[in-house]
């Protein structure tokens, strides 16, 4: 094994088309991992291994990797930008140790880009911001510094800055070194050299030189003296304490380059040594013993009992299912008995698996710090942990976001039924976000999923890896419902039946809540009212009727309920009793609240050439969307912008028409909103 401190376990993660794909494909060629670079627009990136990713030029599962760069291991994550595979980027982010954060020099923060820093600080995840593309036109290296510190509320440490000149990205000045780096034409990137820095960009560097002298002195005592005293600062020094500045989260080192030009990579590579944290680095992952729900907590260490967080599920035609896991502590070899939780239950490894794209390398063992791969086990999902047998213990499971948009399926043939309802479940255990349910009046097959393209690739993989072909229906929106006035209202289930019958009586308030918080249930009977055994079932009860909605038969959501009363039964009062009563209570006071409903709003960013700004804008109108903001970044215009759901189907092919072709769109669920009186009237 490779010791530990010269282990990373990065990611690569950006708004789509910020050249995550081709960053990670520099790297793995620079490392000698692959012998030629594949290019995302030709279709034969390593790392976008699918068809369908090949086909649309977009990643759209995320792909490990490794790889070694000067005696270190580096693991990679290669994540997609799409918004409607978010899931990726967060499970991936969850057992990462470090993040490549990769903005585009011309979109600048994208809305993707801020989605992706925002999940990686809820796992607070140590991360390199490099600014891509500084050689394209309209790059702007501050404008895209000015937007980090505005947009994502954090603290840059600029190391590089680029060397421009006549529109040409000529190379990056190192602002400690205080060299200048330019890459030889015709090597691939290969070969770069040393240089003084150009006339002109003195003032510059030591700007930023001054700059992060007093960021770091800032959280180091000894530095700051030394900097104070206008001492030479040791450069072994400075690296140790960027890292841990890093490593804390107090800032964020800054480099730049362009990967499609190959400029840069190299120097990346070096800062994720230089700064990212190995396994070591991290905190012992905190845990918790299932059988005693007490905290545990386990170091990085071969001499802990093994733990590992299964991230990713994935279906291969010849291996059936296999997964993903990261290790925590201990060691796991093939053969070897696991527990595996929440399912609670024994499984032996059969096989473990490095990975490389969708390609695979057996090995024995996987031991601390590592990413790979098991088969053999019975049917897992994200967010299991795996364990000694005699250490039990479970890592916190994940949340994922519910589906905002729903299609109808059918096979094409009555052969095909079986087949089908087998390759769901399948793409289900793959990916938490995408759902499937049966209509209860019809007896289709619902499918529900993050955006257009999710079900789209659904549909797609459908056909090309499982073998059936369906007929689809044209998109839905979820909806939800809500309420907006406060009700007091009573359920009551009592039925006699000559034998043991069935009571149960509660009372309930329920309120609306501030907009996008979800359900709360809160417990104020008073002692005696109903035996403490029966108050679960009632809360059961009220989160049964939330999910199946109760007027337009969509997910309630934005209500809070107070359980304030009930009456019971010595002999007849039972759970179910409760829970009917509960059900009724809150269908009855629903009704009476006024209900509304509420539509899915997505944010929207338009980048379109000056000249078809009148047009996208006249469009965006009719769709009754709402502008934002309008910012300038020299020839273009970057739009944002909210959209109903259901006025967004279709949207990218209506701004290509508008715009000629020249226009770029993204989308994502912002949040919900009350529908419009008109639309709701013809819903009902």
């Amino acid at each position: 094994m490779t010791e530990l401190r010269k282990i990373r376990n990065i990611g690569i993660a950006a708004h789509v088309d910020a050249g995550k794909t081709t960053t990670t494909e520099r790297m793995l060629f620079y490392t000698g991992k692959i012998r030629r670079m594949g290019e995302v627009d030709e279709g034969s990136a390593t790392m976008d291994w699918m068809q369908q990713e090949r086909e649309r030029g977009i990643t759209i599962t995320s792909a490990a990797t490794t790889s070694y760069w000067k005696g270190y291991r580096v693991n990679i994550i290669d994540t997609p930008g799409h918004v409607d595979f978010t899931v990726e980027v967060e499970r991936s982010l969850k057992v990462l140790d470090g993040l490549i954060a990769i903005f585009c020099a011309v979109g600048g923060v994208q809305p993707q880009s801020e989605t992706v820093w925002h999940q990686a600080d809820k796992y607070r995840v140590p991360r390199i911001a490099f600014i891509n593309k500084m050689d394209r036109v309209g790059a702007d290296f501050e404008r895209v510094l000015k937007q980090m510190k505005d947009k994502l509320s954090m603290r840059p440490l600029v190391l590089q800055i680029p060397i421009v000149g006549d529109d040409e990205f000529h190379g990056i000045i190192d602002i400690l070194r205080e060299k200048a780096y330019y890459w030889e034409e015709g090597t691939s990137g290969a070969k770069y050299e040393e240089a003084k820095i150009p006339e002109g960009y003195e003032d510059q560097v030591d700007f930023y030189r001054t700059e992060a002298f007093e960021t770091l002195a800032e959280h180091d005592e000894d530095l700051f003296d030394t900097y104070v005293a206008k001492k030479d600062l040791p450069f072994e020094k400075l690296i140790s304490v960027i890292r841990q500045g890093t490593i804390d989260l107090s800032f964020f080192p800054v480099l730049c380059g362009s990967a499609l030009k190959n400029k840069g990579v190299q120097i990346l590579l070096d800062a994720v040594l230089d700064y990212l944290p190995s396994p070591l680095d991290m905190p012992p992952v905190k845990a918790f013993d299932p059988r005693t729900s007490k905290e545990e907590i386990r170091k990085p260490s071969l001499n802990e009992p093994f733990s590992a967080f299964l991230f990713k599920a994935q279906t291969d035609p010849h291996l059936g299912l296999f997964y993903y896991i990261r290790v925590y502590s201990g060691e796991v070899k093939a053969g070897d008995k696991v527990l595996i939780y929440p399912p609670k239950r024994i499984d032996r490894i059969g096989r473990l698996l490095l990975m490389h794209a969708n390609k695979r390398e057996e090995t024995r063992s996987l031991g601390v710090g590592e990413i790979g791969a098991v088969i053999g086990v019975r049917e897992c999902k994200t967010g299991y942990t795996l364990c000694s047998t005699k250490h039990p213990i479970s890592f916190e499971p994940m949340k994922f976001p519910e589906p905002v948009i729903f299609v109808s399926l059918e096979p094409r043939t009555k052969m095909d039924d079986s087949k089908l309802d087998n390759s769901l479940k399948y793409l289900q255990i793959e990916d938490p976000t995408f759902k499937v349910k049966t209509d209860d009046e019809t007896g289709q097959r619902i499918i529900a999923g993050m955006g257009e393209l999710h079900l789209e690739i659904i549909v797609d993989r459908l056909k090309r890896e499982f073998g059936v072909e369906c007929n689809v229906s044209k998109p839905q929106v979820s909806y939800r419902e809500t309420i907006t006035e406060s009700v007091t209202a009573q359920g009551r289930f009592i039925k006699q039946t000559g034998g043991r019958g069935q009571y149960g009586v509660v009372t309930i308030k329920i309120t609306p809540a501030e907009r996008n918080k979800g359900i709360a249930i809160k417990n104020k009977i008073k002692e005696g009212a109903i035996p403490r055994e029966f108050i679960p079932a009632i809360e059961k009860g009220i989160r049964e009727q939330v999910e199946i909605g109760v007027y337009w038969g969509y997910r309630v959501i934005d209500v809070e309920v107070e359980v304030l009363d009930g009456a019971y039964h010595a002999t007849d009062s039972s759970e179910l009793s409760f829970k009917v009563a509960a059900q009724m209570a809150f269908r009855d006071g629903f009704m009476r609240g006024k209900p509304i409903l509420l539509e899915p709003i997505m944010s929207l960013e338009i980048i379109v050439p000056e000249i078809y700004l009148g047009d996208v804008i006249n469009d965006l109108s009719a769709r009754k969307g709402k502008i934002l903001n309008i910012e300038s970044n020299k020839k273009e215009k970057i739009i944002t912008a909210s959209l109903a759901l259901a006025k967004s189907f279709g949207y990218a092919t209506d701004l290509r028409s508008v715009s000629q072709g020249h226009g770029i769109s993204t989308m994502q669920f912002f949040h919900y909103e009350p529908k419009e009186e008109k639309a709701e009237q013809q819903d009902q």
